[in-house]
């Protein structure tokens, strides 16, 4: 296949990409997320995935599960929009900074500084409709509005939440962290499958079978990402609770005891995590490929 031009066209692609990528499977695993918040904000009541599950089920039937899907929806198709397409406008940038050679050597310190830098700036477009999810999420039955637009209200009413960028902080010390473990992981398992396993150039291989690369590279990073983001997701969890209001962060984490900070919900959040890492680079490189552009990961490194 001959090489793409990166120019404005394929970073608006990547972007488009990131959108479907991280819109869809984020949207999907909206009933896991729940069920995740709840073992996080409530670990005594909400014990594991399928009692946490049936539990809500009983209490508030199919909508206690789907809470929070249209906030889920746009933050974080915005949120994929920068984390995909700026990726690979800052390892173009860092790339011509280093010069081709020393691009290939520090090739894992420039993907570790694309990956944070793109997610910085997704997760100031993340934030305010994280803000609204957690919050729609953890509320008890009756007590806070589920609709998007009644519950965006509530949030700017209530000087409390410091919405709209109240969790930015936290949600930087989860993402940005998770983010980096995320791409480099993938690169890094994709480079190594493509020069060790799948040793043939990569055109001579069919799509379905770069798509298998792709979709196995990034469940293998996305389980390293869940145990390295968790403390951070679990502190965004606690602040959507009515008693932490205006607590500071390492209060929350104090009360909730390093045990829990670290434990609590992390066999769902793996589970999840890793699933959905791995369906995220599917469907984006399955995007990349119909817009002509090929898989992404490690192997596209110089040997």
């Amino acid at each position: 296949m001959a090489a793409v031009k990166h120019d404005n066209k394929y970073y608006a692609t990547c972007m488009m990409g990131g959108v479907i990528a991280c819109g869809t499977t984020h949207t999907s695993l909206v009933p896991l997320d729940i069920a995740k918040i709840s073992m996080q904000s409530d670990p005594k009541r909400y014990r594991n995935l399928s009692q946490s599950m049936r539990t809500i089920h009983a209490a508030e039937g199919i909508t206690g599960l789907t809470k929070g899907w249209l906030p889920t929806m746009i933050g974080y198709s915005l949120q994929g929009c920068f984390k995909f397409g700026l990726n690979e406008v800052f390892k173009d940038y860092y790339a011509s900074l280093l010069g081709e050679e020393n691009a290939h050597k520090y090739r894992g310190i420039m993907w570790t500084a694309a990956a944070a830098s793109a997610e910085f700036c997704a997760d100031i477009a993340l934030c305010p409709l994280e803000m609204i999810k957690v919050k729609v999420q953890i509320s008890e039955p009756g007590t806070f509005p589920t609709g998007f637009m009644a519950a965006a209200s509530a949030m700017m009413k209530d000087k409390t939440t410091r919405f709209p960028f109240g969790s930015l902080v936290p949600l930087w010390s989860r993402q940005v962290p998770y983010t980096m473990a995320k791409f480099v992981g993938f690169e890094f398992v994709a480079e190594q499958l493509y020069s060790k396993v799948f040793t043939k150039p990569r055109d001579q291989y069919t799509s379905t079978q770069q798509l298998g690369v792709t979709f196995l590279s990034g469940y293998l990073a996305g389980i390293f990402c869940a145990i390295v983001s968790q403390p951070a997701d679990n502190l965004v969890s606690q602040m959507g609770k009515v008693e932490n209001a205006g607590k500071g962060f390492g209060q929350m984490a104090r009360e909730v005891g390093i045990s829990n900070l670290f434990l609590s919900g992390l066999g769902t959040r793996i589970v999840m995590i890793g699933t959905l890492t791995g369906l995220q680079f599917y469907i984006y490189d399955q995007f990349r490929v119909y817009a002509g552009l090929g898989t992404s990961g490690g192997g596209n490194t110089k040997k």
